[in-house]
Parts: C-alpha cells; sequence; structure tokens
C-alpha cells in the first residue's frame, strides 16, 4: 500500500485529538497530564520576594541589639567643626602601623555592648564606635595614658552631647560621648583608668550608654579590633594597624588563639571565680550571659546548664552562684 505523507500527518493530528478546518478545533488542548506538571512547576517558581523582606531582617537586627540606637554623625568628617575635631585633615596617613596596647583600662566597669561597630542599612549610617551599657551616673575611664584635647558639649539633642577626646601616647585617640558630667579640662594629662567623666543620656540619645570610639589619625577603628569587650580585657599586647583592615572586629576564642595576660586587666575588672571541694563556682553579674561565662572560663553553654539545672534560655539573676565544675 502507498502512503501519501500529508494523509499520514492528517491521520496522526486525528489520532492525537487535533482537528483541522473545524471551529470546534481552533484551540489546541493539551492533555491533562501535561496541564498537571506544568502547574507543579509553576507552583515550585516561588517568589523570592515572599521569603525574605528587608524588614523581617531590620526586625532580626533589632532583636540582636534591641537597645541599639540611631548612629550619631561622625565628628571627624569634613562639614562640622572639622578643623577642631579632624586635626588629621591632609595629613599622609600610613598604611600599616604597630600600636602598643598593653598599658589600658577599659572605658567602663564591666558591662555589654548595645550596639557594635558597623554600617546601619535601617538608618543608612556607619556607626563608628561601639555603644556600651551604662548607668546614668556610672564613672567612665580613660582607656590610654594622654592628654585630653576635647571637652565639648555638641548640643541639647544633638549628636555626641557631652564628649571627650583624648590622644593617646601610644598615637590613638579615643572618644566618649554622651556623658552627663565632665572631671577633666582640655589639656589635662590622665593615665590609663583615671575618671574622666560620669556616663549619661545627653546629647542624640534615647538611653543612657557611652558611645565609644578608637581613631588612628582620623580612622575609625572597630574597637573590637583591640578590645575584647565579653572578657574585659585587650585581644593581644599590640594592633596593628591597616587600612584594608581597621573596621574588622577580631572574635578570638581560647581553642583558636592566645588572648591578652588575663593580669593585664584591672583587678576590678576580672572576674573572679570561687573553688570548693573541687567545684568551681561564678557569681553572676551585670551584663553576663552564658556564653559569655562559658567562653570566659573555658567551657561551654551546655556543661553549664547541666551543672545548674538551667536551659540555654534561662535568665541569669545578677549576684547568683552558677557551678562551672
Amino acid at each position: 500500500m502507498k502512503y501519501n505523507l500529508k494523509t499520514v500527518f492528517l491521520t496522526a493530528m486525528a489520532t492525537a485529538g487535533i482537528m483541522f478546518g473545524s471551529k470546534a478545533a481552533d484551540v489546541i488542548v493539551p492533555p491533562a497530564a501535561h496541564n498537571a506538571e506544568h502547574s507543579d512547576l509553576i507552583a515550585g517558581q516561588l517568589n523570592i520576594g515572599n521569603q525574605i523582606k528587608v524588614q523581617d531582617t531590620e526586625a532580626f537586627l533589632g532583636n540582636l541589639f534591641p537597645e541599639e540606637q540611631e548612629p550619631e554623625m561622625d565628628i571627624y568628617e569634613e562639614g562640622w567643626n572639622s578643623q577642631a575635631v579632624n586635626c588629621y585633615t591632609g595629613v599622609a596617613v600610613p598604611d600599616m602601623a604597630t600600636i602598643d596596647v598593653t598599658n589600658f583600662h577599659m572605658p567602663t566597669d564591666p558591662t555589654y555592648m548595645t550596639s557594635p561597630y558597623g554600617y546601619r542599612r535601617r538608618f543608612r549610617r556607619m556607626h563608628k564606635g561601639v555603644d556600651l551599657h551604662i548607668q546614668v551616673g556610672d564613672t567612665i575611664y580613660a582607656a590610654f595614658d594622654g592628654k585630653v584635647r576635647i571637652v565639648r558639649n555638641q548640643g541639647r539633642r544633638q549628636g555626641y552631647g557631652l564628649y571627650v577626646v583624648i590622644r593617646h601616647t601610644n598615637e590613638l585617640e579615643t572618644v566618649y560621648g554622651h556623658l552627663s558630667k565632665f572631671l577633666v579640662q582640655p589639656n589635662d594629662y590622665v593615665k590609663a583608668g583615671d575618671p574622666i567623666a560620669l556616663g549619661g543620656n545627653t546629647g542624640f540619645s534615647t538611653g543612657p550608654h557611652l558611645h565609644f570610639e578608637t581613631r588612628y589619625m582620623g580612622y575609625a577603628i572597630n574597637p573590637s579590633a583591640i578590645f575584647d569587650f565579653n572578657n574585659h580585657t585587650t585581644h593581644t599586647d599590640t594592633y596593628t594597624f591597616t587600612k584594608s583592615t581597621y573596621m574588622n572586629a577580631r572574635d578570638y576564642t581560647p581553642d583558636k588563639a592566645m588572648y591578652a595576660q588575663e593580669n593585664a586587666a584591672p583587678a576590678k575588672a576580672k572576674a573572679k571565680a570561687t573553688s570548693a571541694g573541687g567545684a568551681k563556682y561564678y557569681t553572676v553579674r551585670r551584663g553576663d550571659t552564658l556564653s559569655r561565662i562559658a567562653a570566659r572560663h573555658s567551657t561551654t553553654v551546655s556543661a553549664i546548664c547541666r551543672l545548674n539545672g538551667l536551659s540555654t534560655s534561662s535568665r541569669l539573676s545578677v549576684g547568683k552562684k552558677i557551678r562551672l565544675k
């Protein structure tokens, strides 16, 4: 039998349910199985915008640092009396410098960080220091030896409020903002640990805290690159400034790197633990968390929870004694 190509083609189309020249077959209808498969594919293509929202991300960041406030304007930048504040304008800054930080004092008594250094997307501004939790009237200390350069009130509800700038003998400068009272004057020479002010809530602030900056020739170094605020000490005896890394924090753990010697910290700032019958106990202080206590005493959160019948979400009461081993 001879087959005509046109006849074969039309027969195949008719078998598939497609008719030509018929008003009823103007639309090609796919098989039901194909429709189902297509629907499944479309359903699997989720809109990423429905999963990741800017608002959700900002809410998450807000939960990490519930006391975080809008960053202050940078007093070292051009446009705000830079002749007085940033005296390094036009000065060549070396690409690298090693800074001795052995003779130090934490700017506050043991406390915790409420806002770290870094860019704040929700405020569209850099936070060029760290915020430390304090109460109005708490003593603020000079971080290193040096001379007081600026003692100034930036104004009510503006910027840093009452603030102090100290130039140190190791070539760093430190800035202390939102103070309530000055205890020093310009050109006073201070030693590390000398009281320089009382903490407060002045300037652009909605709650008591210390805004603390570390600067090298105008560059705002991340204070967490120098200080270990969890353990109230410095990370190492020296800090190496480079223009490519000065914004980065350092986050060491005892099993990965050596901390600065514990006895370098002021005695009143050290974490104290007591021993009894082979067991070791620690008295909880303001700002302590299970993770901070565990890191400070080379143990784990799970071990502390097991010894004290706690859960990882348990609240720690100031003055409570907990067993470490």
